[in-house]
């Protein structure tokens, strides 16, 4: 058994954006803790979360990390996470794990647009945050950030320490009522901090408002519960490169952030009898098992590691519970925790606490882990990941590779939930898709390093789509004769654009209006395949077609040569005929850009999406001087807008983009894409 209880554990996930100072705070952490002898730095490639050798090479966290330590009686454990846009998707998955979000910022920089988005996530799921303000080194920046993360997410925002003696040290100001800071009199802070508090406790204000002080004991428990109820969001400030205020925020962690028992539960779905039913884990031990996992590594020396809380139960050697909806039970023989890449093997992992298991195929990213007695469906409500819509096509560069390839992309894509891979058939490419550039270096590298691929990289075709926009008749007479039996077809048929008819298959409505014998009905599903072929490889540019209805009406046939491949030949070549004489146009996908950015450069952002040949959908105002513009353009337009962006705002605007609808393709880009087709010529 564990020395501590799931009263005693603190699920903290260390947020915020690149370059804030996460990796080196909970560095001097484990050095406080007495964990590690010597604080490293992300620089020198040498902490304890940053130990894979992407991380080093890249210089930042690129992976959620997880470590533990013990302080004054309680188990601390906390997820280290990515700050760069490419790589949110792996902060976002550790967020349910946790009951406290603490968002680093960087004093010298200010308030930046990872962590609006955290603490817009946060919010919205209702996990208690903290804000950690770091390098107060800094003085002048540290006014100016505290006022800005004030006015961007509210008065709910209340420091519980403050700088002092020019960035040296810092003063408590919750406890404590007197005294000078960097920032002004500690008086005033304290007042405000406690006023905020007693408000969600109205016995506790009759108190203060007759007495005009209370003590930290009587703060505690409302402390709390202002966190849970999103009606307090603490401040505290550090230096984490000089370790300073970093012991104070280990007390906070151990004694004001709630455990398990105290933090609102994360919400669990399942399906009865049709309806969505809500449950939440109750952190008992004694109850049925549920356990969620939030991470999928492969790990070079024990294969498959599992991360996952447990938030109903326990987990210990030798249990046999179910996967999901598994009928059948897996193994688990050890259970671990973890520290960096250190992975220590202990009896059970408690109820509240946070743990892994290895070697088990059947377990996946998002896996609900549970024993008998919970619905097998049951799965986590679903946390929002961002599409992933940065794609390369990609192909290896060694002879007969493509298996091992195939083998190394699913282990890289069971690793990262906003990595895709996707065979395009349109264009017969192989896409990986991510977030942004830097995301899919990352892939491509850990390809390269890990399993010993190289391949090569371009940007992926624009996955077109053909149709008509108007009727037109084709005809295709088919003979072939090579000294033995011989082939013989001959159709007739019409082709319209596909209105509002009933019973069209995947784009096409084929209608049999042949009468009188001319082609006999065994022939017409050999027609139908001949067309569906046309319509899966294009008519006129090579990718597939849609919305078009086909009527064959006529045509010859050959008592002995007459042969369903005759008929599928002369088919699909009628339909082509057709589709040429049709009007044919390309359809472009649409997607809609949601772009939040500075609110003084909306100009900028809107003029340079016009050009684009986007269009405005309108715009959201946000606090601190943000905005949210909303906008249809073509996907085309858009393959490389991460790095356009990036450019256009220093780095600060971020982008989310989701397919929308399809438009016909202007008359230049069609002729010019309709040029490069080079069908093949074929009598098969």
């Amino acid at each position: 058994m564990p020395g501590y209880t799931t009263a005693d554990i603190r699920n903290i996930a260390v947020t915020g954006p690149a370059a804030a100072g996460k990796t080196t705070l909970i560095e001097q952490m484990l050095f406080n803790a007495g964990i590690i002898g010597r604080a490293g730095r992300v620089q020198d490639g040498n902490t304890v979360c940053d130990f894979d050798d992407l991380s080093r090479e890249f210089g930042h966290t690129l992976d959620s990390t997880l470590v533990h330590f013990d302080h004054e009686g309680h188990h601390i454990n906390v997820i280290d996470t990515p700050g760069s846009p490419d790589f949110i998707g792996k902060t976002i998955s550790a967020l349910p794990a946790v009951e406290t979000v603490c968002v680093v910022i960087d004093a010298t920089v200010g308030v930046e647009t990872f962590a609006r988005r955290i603490m817009k996530i946060a919010a919205e799921r209702n996990l208690p945050r903290m804000i950690v303000i770091n390098k107060i080194d800094h003085i002048d920046d540290v006014a100016r950030t505290l006022a800005e993360v004030q006015e961007a997410f509210g008065a709910v925002c209340q420091p519980l320490n403050l700088p002092a003696n020019n960035g040296t040290s810092i003063i408590d100001c919750f406890a404590n009522a007197t005294g000078d800071s960097d920032l002004g009199d500690v008086a005033a802070f304290h007042s405000a901090i406690v006023d905020q508090v007693v408000e969600v406790d109205e016995d506790l204000m009759a108190v203060y408002l007759e007495e005009g002080e209370v003590t930290p004991g009587q703060l505690h428990d409302p402390f709390e519960k202002a966190l849970r109820e999103a009606h307090l969001v603490p401040i505290c400030f550090t230096d984490a490169r000089d370790n300073i205020g970093v012991r104070k925020l280990k007390d906070i962690f151990a004694h004001l952030c709630p455990s398990p028992l105290e933090g609102n539960p994360r919400s669990f779905e399942y399906s009865d009898g049709g309806e969505i039913r809500r449950v939440q884990g109750v952190p008992d031990p004694g109850k049925p098992l549920i356990a969620h996992v939030f991470k999928v590594a492969f790990d070079p020396f024990v294969g498959k590691l599992s991360v996952f809380r447990v938030h109903q139960g326990h987990v210990g050697h030798d249990f046999q519970p179910r996967v999901g909806d598994a009928r059948k039970g897996i193994r688990i023989a050890h259970v671990f925790k973890l520290l960096g890449k250190q992975h220590a093997e202990i009896d059970q992992i408690i109820a509240g606490d946070i743990g892994a298991v290895a070697k088990i195929d059947e377990i996946n990213f998002n896996s609900v882990i549970h024993s008998d007695g919970v619905a097998d469906d049951l799965h986590i409500r679903p946390w929002p990941l961002p599409r992933p819509m940065y794609g390369l096509a990609i192909e290896v560069t060694a002879t007969g590779a493509e298996g091992k390839l195939h083998d190394a992309l699913a282990k890289i894509v069971a690793e990262d939930p906003t990595l895709e891979i996707e065979r395009v058939q349109a264009t017969g490419e192989t896409v990986m898709r991510g977030l942004g550039e830097l995301h899919l270096r990352a892939k491509l590298k850990l390809l390269k390093d890990r399993y010993g691929l190289d391949v090569r990289t371009r940007p992926p075709r624009i996955p077109y789509k053909e149709t008509i926009t108007a009727p037109a008749e084709g005809h295709h007479r088919h003979k072939k004769q090579t000294g033995g039996a011989g082939q013989f077809g001959e159709v007739y048929l019409r082709v319209a654009p596909l209105g509002g008819e009933d019973g069209a298959v995947d784009g096409l409505l084929f209608v049999d209006d042949t009468f009188g014998g001319s082609i006999p009905r065994q022939y017409l599903p050999a027609i139908e395949k001949g067309i569906r072929q046309v319509m899966q490889g294009g008519a006129v540019a090579g990718y597939p077609m849609e919305g078009i209805k086909v009527s064959v009406y006529d045509g010859k046939f050959h008592a002995v040569d007459s042969k369903e491949v005759a008929f599928m030949t002369a088919g699909r070549k009628a339909f082509i005929d057709a589709v040429r004489k049709a009007r044919p146009v390309l359809l472009e996908p649409f997607v809609r850009l949601d772009v939040t950015i500075a609110s003084s450069m909306i100009g900028d952002i809107s003029s340079d999406l016009s050009g684009k040949r986007g269009r405005i959908m309108g715009a959201d105002t946000l606090a601190g001087g943000m905005a949210t513009m909303h906008a249809e353009v073509p996907l085309a337009e858009v393959m490389t807008y991460a790095s356009q962006l990036k450019a256009m705002t220093g780095g600060v605007g971020v982008y989310a983009m989701e397919y929308s609808h399809d438009e016909p393709t202007p008359p230049d880009i069609q002729a010019r894409v309709i040029a490069d087709f080079k069908p093949r010529d074929d009598d098969d």
